[in-house]
């Protein structure tokens, strides 16, 4: 209905409340193994987005979130899931969504 979106990991953050569960030099040193971890990461989050972006929004199922997944062996692939949505109340909110958007 012409309404599309796509979420990715936001990162990897230190803040004070992090130095609550470990001294800051432990943190010091773990960051830049997390770091290789998030890189990681993020090169199978590119293969997600490169996919999602070949498809028509139009073609794609409302109602399912697709889901980014790798296998123990390393090899990639996009898993649809069905989301638990009440589709009478989904179009409610669609509507209301147009209406705030019109004013």
């Amino acid at each position: 209905q012409g309404l599309y979106s796509s979420v990715v990991c936001p990162g990897l953050v230190m803040s004070n409340m992090t130095y609550g569960i470990l001294p800051v030099f432990l943190w010091k040193l773990l960051m830049p193994i997390m770091w290789l971890c998030v890189l990681g990461l993020y090169i199978f989050v590119l293969f997600f987005q490169v996919w999602l972006f070949k498809q028509k929004p139009e073609y794609l199922d409302a109602l399912v979130k697709y889901h980014s997944c790798t296998t123990g062996l390393g090899r990639r692939y996009v898993e649809p899931r069905k989301m638990d949505v009440d589709e009478d109340i989904a179009e409610k909110l669609y509507q209301k969504l147009l209406e705030l958007e019109e004013q």
